[in-house]
This record gives structure tokens, sequence and C-alpha cells, in this order.
């Protein structure tokens, strides 16, 4: 695992899609804008914002990072592939379970290391008991209950740059 300071000219947006351009380019991946994860907010602008907040975070401190890694296991942390949300076909534990198969999809159509997996198994810590194994999974943890929390409550300009943003890297 490589750890490196992200080159300064790379915003978070550009890191998103230097480092994560594989998973983003996929027809597969493309499937997460069908599912809603929290209010109104697709799994895959979700993941793309999480991952955008999981670089920002991790170039201000003074630590340094796998970014390539944080980015993939920041885009893949929901890769789960179902609606949670449809009560037709109810999801037994989708708060403890869909880590887990985030992962078994992940590792079928994208070849991850271990800290990715690590990221994206153990992202819904403490909720699930087992703490992260690296700096980039805290990381990962964080960024994604900051994304929950704005997408939820729909608060400030977040919903419209999330959206935007998404749309670029489409």
């Amino acid at each position: 695992m490589a750890r490196a300071k992200l080159d300064k000219h790379f915003s978070s947006k550009e890191a998103v899609w230097h480092y994560g351009a594989d998973v983003l380019d996929s027809e597969i991946y493309s499937q997460c804008a069908c599912y809603i994860q929290h209010g109104n907010t697709s799994v895959r602008e979700h993941s793309i914002s999480v991952a955008m907040t999981s670089v920002a975070i991790a170039r201000r401190l003074p630590f340094k990072f796998a970014y390539s890694s944080l980015v993939r296991g920041s885009l893949l942390h929901d890769f789960f592939l179902y609606d949670w949300h449809d009560k037709e076909k109810p999801i037994d534990n989708h708060a403890l379970g869909h880590a887990s198969r985030a992962l078994e999809n992940a590792a079928q159509w994208f070849s991850i290391n271990p800290l990715e997996a690590d990221m994206i198994k153990k992202h819904m810590f403490p909720l699930n008991i087992t703490p992260p194994k690296y700096r980039e999974t805290v990381i990962l943890t964080i960024a994604d209950k900051i994304c929950s929390f704005k997408e939820t409550f729909e608060i400030g300009a977040h919903r419209h740059e999330h959206k935007t943003i998404s749309n670029v890297l489409k």
C-alpha cells in the first residue's frame, strides 16, 4: 500500500475522477444511480460525495494516505446493488448487512486490495463491532456519517453541489 501526499493541484473532485475512473466508468457501477440511499440521493451520488469528502478530510491531515484506495473504497462502500427501501422486497437488517454485500459485489466486479476491503467491510463502525484496521477506513467512516446526515436532512448548499458533481462525473 503506497501512501503519499495528494498532488496539491488536484481538487477533491479531480482526485475522485483520477483514482476512481475504473469504477465510475463501469457499466455495473452505473446501476447505483437507480437506487436511493438517503432522502432523494442515489447510492451513486452518495458514494461520490463520500469519496470527495474523504479526500477533503485526508488532505487536511498531516499524514500520508493511499489516495487511490481511499477513493476506490469510498466509491464502493455501498455497492450493494439493491433497493433497501422497497417494501415489497424487504431486506433484513440492511444497516448491519449491506457492508458484507457491498464487499462481495466489489470483489466480484473489481480488483480490490486488502485496504479497500477493510474500508468497505467496516465503514459502519461502530454499528458493526469490528474496528477499522487502517486510517483510510476511519476517514471513510467519518465522511460517510457526514454525508449521510446532510443527505437525510437535506442540509445547505450540499444538495445542489451534490447533484452537479454527480452529473459532471458521469
